[in-house]
């Protein structure tokens, strides 16, 4: 039987909005990091990073005691391509 790694919330709310994916690893997975993912549609992959940390989306996680991985994701039109910049983020 396959048990999943993460449980996956969508439009997780937040103080100052919602994140669009949030990966949260199961406990039995506690030493893979949770993922807050922000996708954007022709902006820009880094925007989408800086949105997740201007509107604070890991707030919502404050009771996660594990490591956090922000991913901004950007998908343009024109040229049918994807970019994502990734980073760990370190609790205060």
């Amino acid at each position: 039987m396959f048990t999943p790694i993460f449980a996956v919330i969508r439009e997780l709310p937040t103080g100052k909005g919602f994140a669009d994916i949030c990966f949260i690893p199961r406990k039995m997975y506690a030493d893979k990091p949770a993922v807050v993912v922000e996708l954007k549609w022709d902006k820009s992959a880094r925007g989408a990073l800086e949105q997740i940390k201007d509107r604070e989306y890991v707030e919502a996680l404050k009771e996660y005691k594990g490591n956090l991985l922000l991913a901004g994701i950007n998908y343009d039109r024109k040229t049918k391509t994807h970019t994502c910049v990734i980073e760990k983020f370190q609790k205060v």
